[in-house]
């Protein structure tokens, strides 16, 4: 499994609010929205989390994190991920993607990573927990 994060800031003159109706609501569903085939094919998961700052217990202060969101996109292998970054950098689409962001983030200097997880065991008896995804209603 490959992971693929980016951090986003909303445009500064954005609420949290429409930042997140407009990030759900519309980019997120770019492609299907211009009736294009999809720009991340062969994804497995893709999320959006929303930074709410919270006090630090150390220190008894709220500090601004550098960016609102950030975007998770689980791939089955690192090509997949690859040929994703390929389709949205085309010349027929970077013009029609870039356009959009405009009217969400406040730069396109936004740090794209991949990532490499270890995992701590949290059960109560030192045992790997584990959370299942479901699709549809049960």
């Amino acid at each position: 499994m490959f992971k693929q994060i980016c951090f986003f800031r909303k445009r500064p003159d954005m609420t949290m609010e429409e930042f997140m109706d407009y990030y759900e609501n519309q980019h997120s569903q770019l492609s299907k929205r211009a009736g294009r085939a999809p720009s991340i094919p062969n994804a497995v998961r893709y999320v959006r989390r929303y930074l709410q700052p919270e006090k630090n217990p150390v220190t008894g202060e709220v500090y601004d994190a550098g960016y609102d969101c950030i975007m998770e996109i689980w791939w089955n292998s690192r090509q997949d991920f690859e040929n994703s970054q390929k389709i949205i950098s085309s010349p027929d689409r970077i013009a029609f993607v870039k356009e959009d962001e405009t009217k969400l983030f406040s730069s396109h200097a936004n740090p794209v990573c991949s990532v490499i997880e270890y995992e701590s065991p949290m059960g109560p008896n030192g045992e790997m927990t584990q959370v299942e995804l479901s699709y549809g209603e049960r």
